[in-house]
């Protein structure tokens, strides 16, 4: 039996539900940052595909560098146009000659696999943004590192070799504020938007808690050709302004208070009107890793990892696995263990050694009133245990699209 090295000890600070002054942010998959993330894991999961059905297994990659450059447009009521398109650039390393212990030799058309990929997410996230048109795409892939290559483990091996020295963290449960945060953006691009097409996809959502109230600040794009004029956009406005309030007050009985797009001013006509839905088409640049974390949240109030997650090689890359897999402890150690106010999950990788066997991994635990620690320690570890066990079930899920990066 694998010895692991799991501690599991009280947090120094209040549950983040007990704090005073919470800050919870997202970008939606609109946001220039998040449309580099989307197309970055579209085109990894795309990778990790090909390689499996050509050769049987994953082979070294990374797409974690795309980048957006911001086009300009004219919108106007009714429909504009876009006058300069966005530039994405997708930026990594792959594999694309490989030769087999029998001799036999594959090569793998990575470019023309990444470009399929960011087409076809673009054309399931983006109705408003004609491929080609208003979003021109090019990849850049070099040449994977053999001396990475090495340490996936020999061929076979039933766990791989951490490819560097970093560490993931995950939290659970998520507060009233966490919830409504994610809730709110992901909805208005879901069953809103299918209701309600003006809403672009750039969608991004700031939660302040302050005690017990709470202020929700939307920013949300509005698609041009479906408003023809100011009385249609104050109605959009104040549309998404009470589909925010209802998401809310499913999770928390607190004051909530929801605001939407402050900085237009009717007067001045100065709106935030849109042709494709995006700010990218704006001046709003965009880059992998600078938006949401694993658990699709920017939490200043909990520790984060700066690692960028998207587009990462899900077999080895410690700054993808260890963030997925310790948020994923962690819910479940709050869904399977009573008495936990607030934790912390944080693993701790050393390159070169067997990616379920951490070089720490820590859990750090708010009780609830009543409960303690002592008398939940045994389970907390077991759980820990048993995920870390498991751990290459994570690749899996990803490149299934069974789990979201952002």
């Amino acid at each position: 039996m694998t010895e692991r090295n799991i501690r599991v000890e009280p947090i120094d600070r209040l549950a983040v539900e007990d704090q005073e002054v919470e800050i919870v942010e997202r970008k939606g998959i609109g946001h220039p940052d998040s449309i580099c993330d989307g197309i970055a894991e579209a085109v990894s999961q795309a990778l990790a595909r090909t390689y499996l059905d050509r050769v049987g297994q994953v082979l070294h990659y990374n797409t974690d560098e795309t980048q957006l450059v911001a086009g300009s447009a004219a919108p106007a009521f009714g429909g504009g146009e876009v006058i300069e398109p966005i530039y994405l650039l997708i930026v990594g390393r792959a594999t694309k000659h490989y030769v087999d212990e029998s001799g036999e030799e594959y090569h793998i058309p990575a470019e023309t696999v990444a470009l399929k990929a960011a087409r076809e997410y673009l054309g399931e996230h983006f109705p408003e943004l004609e491929f080609g048109t208003d979003i021109v795409v090019d990849v850049k892939l070099g040449e994977g590192s053999g001396d990475l290559q090495t340490v996936f483990g020999e061929d076979g091996a039933a766990v791989p070799m951490a490819n560097d020295t970093s560490f993931g963290v995950g939290h659970a449960p998520k507060s009233e504020t966490e919830q409504i945060v994610l809730e709110a953006e992901r909805r208005l691009n879901g069953e809103y938007h299918d209701e309600n097409p003006a809403i672009g996809q750039d969608v991004k959502i700031m939660g302040k808690r302050e005690g017990d109230h709470i202020d929700i600040t939307v920013a949300a794009a509005i698609v041009d050709r479906y408003v023809e004029g100011m009385d249609d956009y104050i109605d959009e406005v104040e549309s998404i302004r009470d589909y925010v309030t209802e998401v809310a007050h499913e999770h928390t009985d607190r004051e909530v208070e929801v605001h939407v797009n402050t900085a237009d001013d009717y007067e001045e006509g100065a709106i935030y009107l849109t042709t494709t839905g995006t700010s990218a088409e704006q001046g709003d640049d965009g880059s992998v890793g600078r938006g949401n974390r694993a658990n699709g949240l920017i939490t200043p109030n909990r520790s984060m990892s700066m690692e960028a997650t998207s587009g990462k090689n899900p077999v080895n890359h410690i700054g993808k696995i260890y963030n997925l897999l310790s948020t994923d402890i962690a819910e479940s150690v709050v869904a399977e263990v009573d008495g936990i106010r607030d934790l912390r999950i944080r693993l701790l990788s050393q390159i070169g050694r067997p990616i379920d066997q951490p070089h720490v991994a820590d859990a750090h635990v708010v009780t609830e009133e009543g409960v303690d620690l002592a008398d939940i320690e045994a389970d907390v570890t077991a759980i820990i245990d048993r995920q870390l066990a498991d751990v290459t079930d994570i690749t899996r899920r990803v490149i299934d699209g069974e789990l979201t990066t952002f």
